[in-house]
This record gives structure tokens, sequence and C-alpha cells, in this order.
């Protein structure tokens, strides 16, 4: 059984898909969450395995978010350990920006779904291997990445070339939401301020053509998040007991 630790910055971006996998396998499942506790000092140290998930903050704005900088120490230290890490939208960048990648805005804003398209690379990669032709996933961001050094190009999109990518054997950071399912999608779409997202930087409709849209391709992306996020959780076993430690 491995202890998973996980980085949460809004009640609305959990772990999605990833929950139940995490859970089926019998993994412990360590919530930080910092819009609840931004003064939250985490110790990855005893645990197998990190995820940042998304949220609106951006990782340039350590002085507005002082827990961005914590975050990144702790990304840091899991990375100097070779505790394999995951990144998920402000994850990716927070993971970029931790190894010396620049973060900027984009020009256009990524709200909807689009296609992921693999590069050279993906084929020799034991994650993005799944990812043979363009497939289309989820995205609200408005921030990029650039590549850090030695990072892996593993995906990109027509409006956004940096879309994921791996450094060293088991660091991965992904603009994408695959760990999104369609009640969660559903759920941002209802929020207030997710809405005023898609009205000032949507390009892809309103949001009840993007609903239409994840209805049909919600069952596309929640298999290749499977494949995808199974081969990452692999390296750390499974066991059949189930323990979840409380959020902190």
């Amino acid at each position: 059984m491995a202890k998973v630790m996980v980085f949460q910055h809004v009640p609305a971006e959990p772990l999605g898909t990833l929950d139940p996998m995490l859970r089926n396998r019998g993994h412990r499942i360590r919530y930080v969450n910092f819009h609840r506790d931004p003064d939250a000092r985490p110790d990855v140290s005893r645990y197998d395995a990190l995820i940042i998930l998304g949220g609106p903050q951006m990782p340039d704005q350590g002085d507005i978010h002082p827990h961005l900088n914590v975050e990144m120490r702790c990304i840091e230290e899991a990375l100097k350990r070779e505790i394999p890490v995951l990144g998920i939208c402000l994850g990716a960048q927070l993971l970029a920006y931790t190894l010396g990648g620049g973060v900027r805005p984009m020009k256009e804003w990524e709200i909807g779904w689009y296609d992921l398209e693999p590069t050279h690379q993906s084929a020799a990669d034991p994650m993005f291997c799944a990812l043979v032709e363009p497939h289309a996933v989820f995205q609200w961001h408005g921030y990029t990445f650039d590549l850090p050094r030695e990072a892996v190009h593993l995906a990109q999109s027509q409006t956004c070339t940096n879309q994921a990518f791996r450094y060293g054997h088991n660091a991965y950071g992904l603009q994408c939401h695959l760990e999104l399912d369609e009640r969660l999608i559903n759920r941002w779409l209802n929020l207030p301020e997710y809405a005023e997202d898609i009205e000032r930087h949507g390009s892809r409709g309103n949001a009840a053509a993007i609903q239409k849209q994840t209805h049909e391709l919600i069952g596309q992306s929640a298999a290749l998040s499977f494949e995808m996020f199974g081969q990452f959780l692999h390296p750390l076993g499974e066991r059949n007991s189930r323990h979840v430690l409380p959020s902190r």
C-alpha cells in the first residue's frame, strides 16, 4: 500500500477519476487543502507519490499566494527523493516553474474540448504511448509554461504547444484535465466564477455547447484517463485494503 499526498487548491478541483483508481488499489490518500489551510507545511518525505491539482492561481504569484512557494519546495524535495510526481494544470505549471521553465499568459485561453496531439517522443513514454493519435481532452487554462531543461515533450495542441512533459523517470506535468468526469465538468459550467471565464475568454461556445460536447466525448476521455493514470500508478503497486486519511 502506497501513501499518496495530494495538493488541492479549490473545492471544485478534486482528484476526479484518480480518486477511485487510488482507492481501488488500496493506496492511502492525504489531502493537503490549501484553500482551507493556506499555512499548511506538508512533509512529502514520508509519502510514495505527490499529486498537485489545478486551481485559479498562477505559479508566479507566490507573493500573493505564499503556499505556492511551499508547494514548490515540496516538489523540489519529491524530485530529489525521486518520488513520483503528477502535476495537473496549475500543478503542471508549478512543476515546470520549479524546474526553471517560464510561465506566462496565453494569447488565447483554452476552455472546453481540444485535440491533444502526441509528439515524436510520446510512443517511447510509459504513460503517453497510449496517445497514438490526436484525442479530444478537456481544457481550462489561460496560462502556459516553457519546457524545463532536459524535460521530454510528450503532447501538444494547436493552441498550446506545451501540453505535457516528463522530467526524469517519474515526474509528469499535464496541462489538460484528464482527471475530470462529466459530473465535475458540469459542476464547473454552473459555477459563477467559471461561467465568467467562459464569457470573457471562451472561444468554443457557451456553457450549453460545452456541456453537449462533454456528454459526447467524456467516454473516450475517461478511457484515456484510466489507461494513462494507470501507468503512472503502476509502480506504486496494489493492495486489497483501502484507507483514506482525512484532509488537513
